[in-house]
């Protein structure tokens, strides 16, 4: 699985690897550098993470599922219900 990110993106992560190093590490990490630990963090991690919100996604939509009898259903004959309410209200 490749992900792909757009150029800005890539911009924005090569700074920030590049400002950990900064402040983290005892030596900075140049625009090469960076941009190759960003390439393998992508190829290792990102189906990692990627599989993750799946299966969180997945586990939500199914919850939803689960009840939607009880989300969508539309209770009958509520006419006179409310008008009473209205008049009881007044």
């Amino acid at each position: 699985m490749d992900l792909e990110i757009s150029k800005d993106t890539r911009a924005q992560a090569v700074v920030s690897i590049k400002r950990y190093f900064e402040e983290n590490m005892p030596q900075p990490i140049g625009d090469l550098a960076a941009g190759l630990l960003l390439n393998f963090f992508l190829e290792e991690l990102g189906p990692l993470v990627y599989n993750r919100a799946i299966a969180d996604a997945q586990s939500r939509m199914e919850r939803h599922l689960s009840d939607l009898g009880g989300e969508l259903y539309a209770h009958e004959f509520q006419y006179w219900q409310k008008v009473d309410a209205k008049r009881r209200k007044r």
